[in-house]
């Protein structure tokens, strides 16, 4: 067996490292208890380690309630509610929904916290800088173009 793996050196740089990058997110209007970060690392396996924590989602009144969440890196930073001026999803390969690099693995909130960490070979940290995370209402459903059918943009943060 090998000594070291690609899931434990992600594991050492979460622990150890700061983030390359990071979008610190907030509500909209509707939603303004909601807030939460999404950090980037350089790994040495290329692409980019992703780690998203959030607070105050919606539909977490119940117990054991549980909700998805669309979560996508959008092409323009400007993050004025109600988040209108995001631009499309990041695309800069030119792919079809859902293979383009703003496309990111959905929030599973758990009522109203999420948590999550990824690898994603698309997405390179200099060509995300100044851009934006939105989170959506609803899930993404991987197939309407141009972007998954997530709805209602109901947090936004820029990536610096």
């Amino acid at each position: 067996m090998k000594d070291s793996t690609p899931g434990l050196c992600f594991a050492r740089i979460l622990i150890s490292s700061p983030p390359d990058a990071s979008a610190w997110v907030t509500g909209n209007q509707s939603f303004p208890e909601l807030s939460g970060s999404v950090k980037f690392y350089f790994t040495p396996h290329g692409g980019t380690l992703v780690m998203a924590e959030f607070f105050g989602l919606p539909d977490d009144s119940a117990p054991d309630s549980s909700a998805f969440y669309g979560m996508h890196i959008h092409e323009t930073g400007n993050c004025t509610p109600p988040f209108e001026n995001t631009g499309n999803h990041y695309n800069p390969s030119d792919q079809q929904h859902p293979y383009h690099a703003g496309d990111l693995v959905p929030l599973l909130g758990n009522q109203g916290y999420a948590w999550t960490a990824f690898f994603d070979k698309r997405i390179e940290i200099p060509g995300i800088i100044g851009r934006s995370v939105v989170v959506h209402r609803l899930p993404d459903d991987f197939s309407t173009q141009p972007s998954g059918s997530s709805g209602m943009k109901i947090a936004c943060g820029v990536i610096r």
